[in-house]
């Protein structure tokens, strides 16, 4: 599990297609404590450290990982944004993330403003039911809120410091994102779905019962 708050920026030095897609990846802080067969979210995505040396780790990726996330477009000397798994201790300061993406999405327009960008992002439909404003959203692994929700597409406002200390400031229109919807939103729709095959339902009688 991840928070969704960046630790830092990592560089891609090497990409190779062996029996697997890989990446070497040059960081400093997620290497701490760090060890193989470790979590790192890499733009949102969570992955196993099989190499661990002074300055880079190694990560291999499946086709599955691929086909449904940004990193084949990965190439050497691209930066990507880099967080550890969280332990028990850890400030939860963004949200829930689990690494796993439900989709990409496309960089439709960049507003920059003073004070704040402000990026709208085009989705896939399978995810509209999942993005609601005010919500929680991951975009390449940063955690951010969304200000507001369209049939196709949601807006972030984008402060100084995330621009500077995340990949989003280098990102262009056009460009694909990582997105992971909020996880506790599915758990909700599951509820939702296994009461309605039940027979049951929400009601204001349910709510009261359950001490709303």
């Amino acid at each position: 599990m991840f928070t969704g708050i960046i630790e830092e920026i990592g560089i891609v030095e090497k990409v190779w297609m062996r029996s697997s897609y890989g990446l070497r990846i040059r960081a400093k802080k997620v290497l701490q404590g760090t060890k193989p067969s470790h979590s790192i979210a890499v733009n949102g995505v969570c992955l196993t450290a099989t190499e661990v040396e002074k300055e880079t780790f190694s990560v291999e990726i499946m086709a599955q990982t691929l086909n449904k996330t940004n990193l084949l477009r990965i190439k050497e000397g691209d930066r990507v944004n880099l967080e550890r798994a969280m332990s028990l201790s850890s400030p939860l300061g963004g949200h829930i993330v689990t690494g796993d993406v439900d989709g990409v999405g496309r960089i439709w327009r960049i507003d920059k403003r003073v004070g704040e960008t402000v990026m709208q992002i085009e989705f896939s439909p399978h995810l509209a039911k999942y993005i609601v404003n005010q919500g929680r959203i991951s975009v390449d692994g940063v955690s951010l809120t969304v200000t507001d929700c369209r049939a196709s597409n949601f807006t972030v406002h984008l402060i100084p410091f995330t621009l500077n200390n995340t990949t989003l400031g280098r990102k262009k229109e056009e460009d694909l994102l990582n997105l992971e919807v909020d996880i506790i939103s599915k758990y909700i729709e599951k509820m939702i779905q296994n009461q309605s095959g039940g027979g049951s339902r929400i009601d204001k009688e349910f709510l009261k019962t359950m001490g709303y």
